[in-house]
């Protein structure tokens, strides 16, 4: 496979490749830090199960996150994102390849400060014009009427349907999540334009370089409520209260926001339940059921 990419990327760069080392890259994807006979040094992730469009939406969310210059992100240098599910060859997305550095206080700070410009940088609608992927998994991103209207019918409904499919969610847990579709213009706070999200901004798609300066990399990017992505950053073990301080300070949010944090939980939740299993499920019953 490594033969493979190799080839794939210097066909798309327009140099040889003369190194290839396997990286982390998270669990959906392989990574690799390749380097070129130019001497430039680039980060390439790929997988040879992703879907047609996968790493060019991708693409178009990183170039659409960089637009407000709010935080870090990686420089898009080439994707080879073939059509037809039966093109021979890799897919694969090439980028920046950032020297990891340490997220420190001043630069968890910098993150809040950066998010909030970037949410405020906004968005047409709630929604995006191409589906988020995460893996095999694909969820609508069609644009909704407001935001309450979206995460119910683009969010939460087909990942209840798909998780209780799975197994991985019981049948009381689906008709917690489903009451909770219906009251969700109650408990989704006052309205609020559409903000630019990054999508998927769990603690482990913020780097930071060399010099601290935190980066977002593998959005989900789309129009949607400014509160998710700052659900999200505190599920899986994210940044100190300096993020969150420092963002609150540049862009106030909405009273009875820390009510409303897990109900944006869920999502990330019946994701993982889709695609991993195990607890993830009865966690986001648990969830669910704190707002019926």
């Amino acid at each position: 496979m490594s033969a493979g990419i190799a080839e794939a990327l210097a066909e798309a760069m327009g140099a040889e490749v003369t190194d290839l080392a396997r990286v982390l890259g998270g669990d959906l994807n392989d990574a690799f830090a390749a380097t070129l006979a130019d001497g430039r040094r680039v980060f390439v992730k790929t997988s040879a199960t992703a879907l047609p469009g996968t790493y060019r939406a991708e693409a178009d969310g990183l170039l659409w996150l960089a637009e407000p210059e709010a935080l870090g992100v990686p420089a898009v240098l080439a994707v080879v994102d073939p059509a037809g599910s039966e093109a021979p060859g890799p897919r694969l997305l090439a980028l920046e390849l950032i020297d990891a550095g340490h997220l420190d206080a001043a630069g968890e700070a910098a993150l809040g400060r950066g998010l909030a410009q970037l949410h405020a940088a906004g968005a047409s609608g709630f929604g995006a014009a191409h589906p988020v992927r995460f893996g095999a998994l694909v969820v609508p991103n069609d644009e909704a009427a407001d935001w309450p209207a979206f995460y119910v019918e683009r969010r939460l409904e087909p990942l209840a349907r798909a998780a209780r499919d799975r197994g991985a969610l019981d049948e009381r847990g689906a008709r917690d999540i489903a009451r909770v579709c219906a009251r969700m213009h109650q408990l989704a706070g006052p309205p609020e334009p559409p903000a630019r999200l990054h999508g998927d901004l769990w603690g482990g798609n913020v780097l930071a370089d060399r010099g601290g300066r935190p980066y977002l990399v593998d959005p989900a990017a789309h129009g949607g409520h400014r509160e998710v992505d700052l659900a999200m950053l505190r599920l899986f073990g994210g940044p100190s209260a300096s993020c969150f301080d420092a963002y609150a300070e540049a862009h106030p949010l909405a009273e009875g926001h820390e009510e409303r944090v897990g109900l944006w939980q869920l999502f990330p939740l019946l994701v993982h339940a889709v695609l991993f299993g195990g607890s993830y499920g009865a966690s986001a019953a648990r969830t669910a059921a704190r707002y019926v």
